[in-house]
């Protein structure tokens, strides 16, 4: 799919890779919201309670319709869950509130057959559904394989036949840390096996005519899952299907990391014009989800509005697409590949981590502390500096001298003018425009040349002239409202050409200030947030795809703290460049078996400092052992006040007592040797 040697067009699962279009699915009736189609793109979030305590889901679903959800997802472990689902339903109609229900089935196809007489839409997964995960390794037969097939088939049929009866909708949803021995043993822990068990479900549904079908293809890693729903599009068409997608980032986690991780993943696919409904998934009360999921969706929305009308086949049950400018490129969308380029300065490019640029240029520039918020601690007493785990490579000062002198590893840029007068350009190095680097007289001497320009530049007689050697470094801006796609057609032409300059992708944001909270409400974000989510989508889309050599936010509202801790934040997600604990953390449910919110603070609080682990915390069994592929380490609730610890997906200490499990975790990681103590500032 992706040689060096033949250029293979990448496009079918979108309808341009450089134009934004939302790719039209079939419209599925859920209750009387429907979804796909033309439609708006929907939001939705999953209950925490006890579905067994009925006041307190009800309560709890109101909430969050308030908040912004059009449908509630409501957990159904066993048939009693099932059945307490029509009294939760009779008691939000009491209350004025006709939100269609969906109810969350894993292992017990019973549930969900007295699920789906109740409630609008069933969510089922294809990794356990019938299957109970036992983590065996299996050589199938092609026959043993489809017998296999065969004996799902019969435990399925019962289910769609009744929501062909009832008008149920249903969400085949798989997820990268459940699927089944047979997908395993043939596809492994794969995007493509994560499609295919999928695609078994959806063929069965097929056979028995039916089509009120959503897809979801969800995983705790955004790389993965982005590429698990391009693929999916891809398989969809060519077989004829275009159902809609429900779009998650699973154990995104809490706080900034859980919004940054969910925008990554959920915001890649947007721009791509992909997804029909959003949930995000936080370590959080579902509340604060719909907010975060309305301002992701919000972008598109008004989007569609101010762009230019694209021609494109609206009937319902088009499965074709139409690629608009789709380049020719070796790039595959399905995979992750770096974009080789030169190593500049043995500083930028080649094998480097992606670098960050923090502006610095309208700070105080006389007192050293102003570098803190570039993660670089200044000591008055011992008149050094100390790097934080999250120090920035860059600051950009535009014309500004600073009077105070800079750490040795830090390097500084001035506006071109600016740095040919400074008489120490130790560390210095100039960012030009285009026309300044390309004029004759220019001086080009150091080591490090950064110059900005646009996507719309490479057309010009000015990049035709420009003077290469590998002190070239792109900064890379766009202006284009679909600024995303602008900047990766920006890459895809650098391959054309054959020009390996490393490219610093910059992005700069202007807010308006939300009247009301500084915290999210109903609808109402504050600026940090926004920058998380924007810049995430923006940059982190670029980013799992391999391209960019560095990041520049530019944010004149906000701090250059929250500048930093954004960008890093989003290398993070896009597992770019590591500097922190990732915590795989899943946004509880009905099944819940301790309090995730507190557990996960209470483990945060010990281990925040284990730079590069990833700890899953996971409140049951459902996607625990699975999502531990992804983890070093894993906190599993697996009883009343009992929780199993995993090393990878083995679990090394079951059943043991809450009260201890954070203290044997922790020496789990000791007896691996991957502790270090926590330094006190």
């Amino acid at each position: 799919m992706n040689t060096d040697a033949v250029k293979v067009l990448q496009g079918r699962y979108c309808n341009s890779l450089t134009e934004y279009s939302r790719f039209v699915t079939r419209e599925v009736n859920i209750g009387d919201v429907p979804l796909g189609g033309n439609n708006p793109i929907r939001i939705q979030s999953m209950t925490t309670t006890d579905t067994m305590d009925t006041l307190g889901t009800v309560e709890q679903s109101i909430r969050m319709v308030d908040a912004g959800c059009e449908y509630v997802r409501i957990t159904a472990p066993s048939i009693k869950e099932a059945q307490n689902l029509a009294e939760i339903k009779k008691q939000l109609r009491q209350r004025g509130y006709n939100v269609p229900l969906v109810a969350d089935i894993h292992f017990t196809p019973n549930a969900a057959e007295v699920a789906a007489r109740i409630v609008e839409k069933v969510r089922v997964n294809p990794g356990n559904y019938a299957d109970k995960k036992k983590f065996d390794q299996i050589d199938y037969t092609d026959q043993e394989y489809q017998g296999e097939l065969e004996r799902i088939y019969k435990k399925f049929t019962p289910l769609v036949n009744i929501c062909k009866e009832y008008g149920t909708a249903m969400r085949i949803g798989t997820n990268h840390g459940s699927l089944s021995d047979r997908i395993m043993s043939r596809y492994g822990d794969t995007p493509q096996g994560m499609v295919e068990s999928a695609m078994e479900f959806m063929r069965m549904c097929e056979t028995l005519n039916y089509y009120n079908l959503v897809i979801s293809m969800k995983s705790s890693n955004p790389q993965v899952m982005v590429q698990a729903y391009r693929l999916l599009v891809d398989t969809m068409v060519a077989e004829g299907m275009n159902y809609p997608l429900h779009l998650g980032v699973t154990e995104a986690g809490d706080g900034e990391d859980g919004r940054i991780k969910s925008a990554v993943g959920i915001g890649t696919l947007l721009e791509d014009g992909l997804g029909d409904t959003v949930r995000v998934s936080l370590t959080e009360e579902p509340e604060a989800e719909a907010p975060v999921a309305i301002e992701l969706v919000r972008r598109y929305t008004e989007r569609s509005q101010k762009s230019k009308v694209k021609s494109q086949n609206t009937e319902a049950e088009s499965t074709s697409l139409t690629t608009h400018h789709s380049p020719l490129t070796s790039h595959s969308p399905y995979e992750y590949k770096k974009r080789h380029t030169y190593e500049a300065n043995a500083f930028i490019g080649g094998h480097m981590v992606p670098r960050v640029v923090v502006d610095l240029s309208a700070k105080n520039l006389k007192d050293p502390a102003v570098l803190k918020d570039a993660g670089y601690l200044y000591s008055p007493l011992l008149d050094k500096y100390n790097m934080a785990e999250q120090s920035v490579d860059f600051v950009y000062l535009a014309d500004e001298l600073p009077s105070f002198v800079f750490p040795s590893n830090l390097k500084q840029l001035y506006n071109y003018n600016t740095w040919q007068k400074l008489v120490d350009k130790t560390n210095c190095h100039p960012v030009f425009s285009l026309v300044e680097y390309i004029a004759q007289d220019t001086d080009r001497s150091s080591k490090l040349n950064l110059v900005r320009i646009l996507p719309a530049d490479m057309d010009s007689d000015e990049f035709g002239s420009l003077p290469f050697d590998n002190s070239l470094v792109f900064v890379l801006e766009t202006d284009a409202l679909h600024g995303m796609a602008d900047q990766r057609g920006f890459f895809f032409k650098l391959e054309e050409l054959g020009l390996e300059i490393p490219v610093i992708v910059k992005r700069s944001y202007e807010f308006e200030k939300d009247h009301g909270p500084s915290t999210m409400d109903h609808g109402q974000t504050d600026l940090t947030t926004k920058l998380q989510l924007y810049a995430a989508t923006d940059l982190g889309a670029l980013l799992v795809d391999g391209f960019g050599d560095g990041i520049w936010i530019d944010a004149p509202e906000l701090s250059a703290n929250v500048i930093t801790s954004t960008a890093f934040g989003i290398l993070q997600a896009t597992r770019s460049r590591i500097s922190k604990t990732e915590y795989i953390s899943c946004p509880s449910c009905g099944r819940t078996l301790f309090d995730l919110m507190v557990t996960t603070q209470m483990i945060r609080s010990r281990t925040s400092h284990l730079k590069g682990l990833k700890i899953g915390i996971m409140g049951c069994i459902v996607n625990g052992p699975g999502e531990m592929a992804d983890a070093d380490y894993g906190y599993v609730g697996s009883g009343t006040d009992k929780v199993t610890l995993y090393r990878g997906k083995e679990a090394v200490k079951k059943n043991i007592s809450s009260a201890n499990a954070l203290d044997e975790l922790i020496g789990i990681i000791k007896e691996d040797g991957n502790w270090v103590e926590q330094e006190v500032n």
